[in-house]
């Protein structure tokens, strides 16, 4: 009975599964045994595909439950100890048949009756020796149980409970895993086919970019895969696989439950009329990228580089291509893009390796990026890399050479067939920049007066010159990135070579030795706004002398102004005369208590007399400051209402920014 198929094929995915195909041969109705770590039992049943392709069938698959051990071992009766297995199970299954060989020829079939232990005499020892009781044809029957050189059982319950107890125990022992049995039926030796998707480590690239003097770069690809398994990969068909399909994890291992209802008998009452419920009748503005305006990407490398040549030896290049030779069968495969190794790849349990998928040359050439807020004073060297492998080249580490000189590295992102990437690996310290960043108004492009409020539309300049200077003795092509912001457009500059999502892209080319100051003109449209209801008189002039109103409506404001002083002498006069009534009114508390104090007498009631004389006066003025209070009142409201209409008569606009 096979305990496994072996794994023929491998595809990893990079997005943390992969797909295992096995295949091998199964005789009669043998059982397929596969073992599988718990936590991937839900991937196992939610994938799996079992296949007989010489015309047999299969008939179950089943799988360890995740009841726990003593659980699993309630249902039968058997337990056999950790010492003295053989006596215990005996013990423990009296009344089965078995058939047993005495010795070498002797058969005896029988029904157990029992285990004893009886004393045997050995010289002056005396040992205790186990003998097993049978019923042999109606007669008992003792064996001696060291005698006894094979046992079978006869009843099936008994041999299936034995072989169940001892797969549990045995399935027990790796307490993560979990074994899945294929049941198969047919004739004959048969070609059995499984397959199944588990979690797998994300499968990486690293790249080599080889350069040379005279020759087109070349670009080595290299996987790194992780085999986390149990199990060798021997062997097997390894493919992978560029892309991001769907996948998820959905629980089919553990048992699920409902709960029912409850339902009870249904206890019979008078029937009561019937009434029927009533029924109810139903963006922004995307810049194009624009290719940069240069000339076909040349593969040479101006730098001097030494090659690796010995007496009578081999080029480095051309020993690097030999000990890489890759073969490597790639496709798309709907949306995902296959990378297919034509040689059986071996990979041991807990092992990784590193498989060659690449080796091609490409279109590129050896340019600068300067980018302010990577780095201040200097540009990166890059490669400028077309991808004219006809490949999807996954993201991954570069390491760039030049010759036999290691040079440096970057990062690669994902790119499709044709596509453009500027790959930085060094600084270049012979090229420096220096920025300048100068933000100045512009000219006022319209003012509008309406609803009492002055809005003044100008326009914002900000001005960034770029200081360029080649320090080394070879022409260099920069790549100028100028960050795009939200709200601002270019301005005095032509239109950037290409554009990203968050810069623009300049191109410029300079001499050796040769400086430039690149500037970079920017506006943005701006708003302010002036209350017409506050201001004042310096204000209607700065106004008028910038444009912004004319006469007509200055000397509507001067008015406005005199209405405004107007309003506020009254509410002075109204303070005032508040002030004056509250004094008044802690006056004649003084003067009412004064009285309440004097007593009867003349000189008391002259002095009476006197503070109500004092109080009649003081009511006379808190009438008249009473009737003042009300005429100022409604002056101020008048005058606030007339400054109201005035202010919102005033309509008016002009472009003073047109000629």
């Amino acid at each position: 009975m096979p305990l496994s198929l072996p794994i023929r094929r491998v595809v990893l995915y990079k997005h943390g599964v992969g797909y295992f195909e096995r295949r091998g041969t199964v005789e009669g109705g043998e059982t397929l045994h596969l073992d599988f770590k718990a936590r991937d039992m839900n991937d196992v049943l939610k994938s799996m595909t079992v296949l007989d392709l010489s015309g047999g069938s299969v008939s179950a698959v089943s799988y360890d439950s995740t009841r726990p051990l003593e659980q699993r071992l309630q249902d039968i009766t058997l337990r056999i100890p950790e010492s003295g297995s053989l006596t215990a199970l005996l013990g423990q299954v009296k009344g089965a048949r078995v058939r047993a060989r005495v010795g070498t020829e002797q058969l005896v079939e029988g029904v157990i009756v029992g285990l004893d232990s009886l004393p045997v005499a050995e010289g002056d020892t005396v040992l205790q020796r186990p003998y097993l009781t049978l019923l042999v044809g109606g007669a008992l029957r003792g064996f001696d149980l060291l005698e006894v050189a094979e046992l079978t059982f006869l009843d099936e319950a008994v041999r299936a409970d034995l072989e169940f107890y001892l797969a549990t125990m045995l399935s027990s022992y790796k307490k993560d895993s979990k074994r899945v049995s294929v049941l198969t039926a047919g004739e004959g030796k048969r070609e059995l086919f499984v397959s199944y998707v588990l979690e797998a480590p994300v499968w990486k690239t690293s790249y080599r970019i080889l350069l040379e003097e005279g020759k087109p770069p070349v670009l080595q690809g290299w996987a790194v895969v992780d085999n986390t398994g149990d199990e060798d990969w021997e062997q097997v068909e390894l493919a992978l696989m560029a892309g991001l399909p769907v996948s998820f994890v959905h629980d089919l291992y553990n048992p699920r439950y409902l709960r029912r209802p409850v339902v009870e008998v249904r206890t019979e009452a008078a029937v009561a009329p019937v009434i029927p419920e009533e029924g109810f009748g139903a963006v922004r503005e995307m810049a194009a990228e624009v290719d940069a305006a240069v000339a076909p990407m040349a593969a040479s490398v101006p730098a001097p580089m030494m090659r690796a040549m010995s007496s009578g030896g081999m080029p480095r290049r051309e020993a690097q291509e030999r000990s890489a030779a890759v073969q490597t069968v790639t496709k798309e495969v709907g949306e995902l893009f296959e990378y297919r190794v034509q040689h059986p790849v071996t990979v041991r349990r807990n092992q990784s390796a590193l498989v060659p998928i690449l080796h091609r040359p490409f279109e590129g050439r050896r340019v600068l990026l300067y980018n302010r807020a990577t780095r201040e004073k200097n540009p990166l060297a890059c490669l400028e890399l077309r991808n004219t492998t006809g490949l999807t080249l996954e993201g991954g580490p570069v390491t760039v050479t030049e010759g036999d000189t290691y040079v440096g590295e970057a990062m690669l992102d994902t790119m499709k067939p044709e596509d453009r990437r500027l790959v930085p690996y060094a600084v270049e310290l012979g090229f420096v920049v220096s920025v300048e960043d100068r933000s100045e108004e512009g000219p006022v492009r319209r003012a509008m007066v309406s609803h009492g409020v002055l809005t003044v539309e100008f326009v914002m300049m900000r001005r960034t010159h770029y200081h360029l200077r080649n320090k080394a003795r070879r022409a260099q092509i920069l790549f100028l990135e100028h960050p795009r912001t939200e709200g601002w457009r270019l301005d005095q500059v032509g239109a950037p070579d290409e554009t990203t999502d968050h810069y623009w892209r300049f191109t410029r080319g300079l001499a050796a030795g040769a400086t430039e100051t690149f500037s970079v003109t920017e506006s943005s449209g701006r708003q302010r706004t002036y209350l017409l209801a506050n201001t004042g008189l310096d204000e209607v002039n700065f106004f008028l002398s910038s444009g912004f109103i004319d006469e007509r409506v200055a000397r509507s404001l001067r008015e406005i102004i005199s209405l405004r002083e107007r309003v506020a002498r009254r509410s002075e006069e109204v303070r005032q005369r508040t002030e004056e009534r509250a004094q008044l009114f802690k006056d004649q508390e003084r003067i009412r208590a004064n009285i309440e104090s004097l007593k009867s007498g003349t000189p008391q009631r002259e002095l009476v007399a006197r503070f109500v004389t004092k109080l009649n006066e003081q009511e006379d003025r808190l009438e008249a400051i009473a009737r003042e209070l009300e005429r100022l009142a409604q002056e101020q409201r008048e005058a606030q209402e007339e400054v109201n209409r005035q202010i919102q008569r005033l309509a008016f606009s002009t472009e003073p920014g047109k000629p």
